[in-house]
């Protein structure tokens, strides 16, 4: 029993990881219809901002909300620069778009700092502490509070603030809005910015545990991917459950079921998207779409 609460803890500290990011997917899907799938890159690109202000003699605690707005600040002007010239084109000229970010962001990252592997500090220690007869690590739980913390907040400042509200109703009447006095275009930026720090936070913190390299959210962003599906394509609160999820069940799995570990543990989030979109294509919080013929 102990070992299948370590493995609990364990997938809740991978699982608010994955949420970040599904999270980050979620917003701009949201936003715009749109699977981004530079967001992983976009990530990674703000950890290697985080681990050269380190490097430049700030502490970890003020590189990571100084991340976080630099972060901010580059998915707004993404929006701005490149989205924003395409917005109205098809669905498939916006992912042929994030494809081509894919590329550009990884491949400039690799040129700024090499493609080589190298350590990402932790500010949590490596001592594991006693809870419910299970001994977890002060790294779990430190992902797990900082996930936490940054997942309520994007929580309330969607459904509490003036500006969370708008942007919910630029995202899903963008019309009705323009009407209302509302600049649409600004409310997608803000969008694109918030999700681009939410993001940040999935790389920052999966960073020490993986090393740091331009290709090291690869995998981490289909992990969230299943976590968006599972718990619904357009609903942050699935989201957030769909990775907690996900990283449980993935962790259980690999300490558990015979051959999986390892790199076929990602088999394991591939099922679960076929999963979903075979029994439940609209997740466990999405809502069903209707249609009049």
């Amino acid at each position: 029993m102990q070992g299948v609460l370590q493995q609990v803890f364990s997938g809740l500290a991978s699982g608010g990881i994955f949420a970040s990011l599904a999270l980050a997917l979620v917003l701009i899907y949201n936003a715009m219809g749109l699977v981004n799938f530079a967001q992983g890159e976009m990530a990674m690109f703000a950890t290697f901002i985080a681990v050269t202000l380190m490097d430049r003699g700030l502490n970890y605690w003020i590189a990571f909300p100084v991340t976080l707005v630099i972060a901010f600040a580059g998915g707004v002007a993404i929006q701005r620069i490149v989205i924003r010239p395409v917005e109205r084109a098809p669905v498939l000229t916006l992912v042929i778009v994030t494809l081509g970010l894919t590329a550009l962001i990884n491949g400039l990252a690799g040129f700024i700092w090499g493609y080589l592997p190298r350590a990402f500090p932790s500010p949590f220690p490596s001592r594991t502490i006693s809870v419910l007869g299970a001994y977890v690590s002060y790294q779990d739980l430190g992902v797990i509070a900082v996930c936490g913390v940054v997942l309520l907040v994007i929580y309330l400042l969607l459904q509490r603030t003036t500006v969370g509200l708008t942007m919910r109703a630029a995202a899903h009447n963008p019309e009705a809005s323009r009407l209302m006095g509302v600049r649409v275009s600004w409310m997608l930026a803000l969008g694109w910015g918030l999700a681009s720090a939410v993001g940040a936070v999935s790389g920052i913190m999966v960073a020490p545990i993986l090393f740091l390299e331009p290709n090291m959210m690869q995998t981490v962003i289909i992990y969230a991917f299943a976590a968006a599906v599972l718990g619904g394509i357009e609903s942050p609160v699935g989201a957030v459950v769909g990775g907690l999820i996900v990283g449980v069940t993935v962790n259980l799995a690999g300490a558990y079921v015979p051959y999986v570990g390892g790199d076929l543990e990602l088999a394991v989030a591939l099922a679960i998207i076929v999963a979903v979109l075979v029994l439940k294509p609209n997740g466990l919080f999405g809502r069903p779409s209707v249609r009049r013929v």
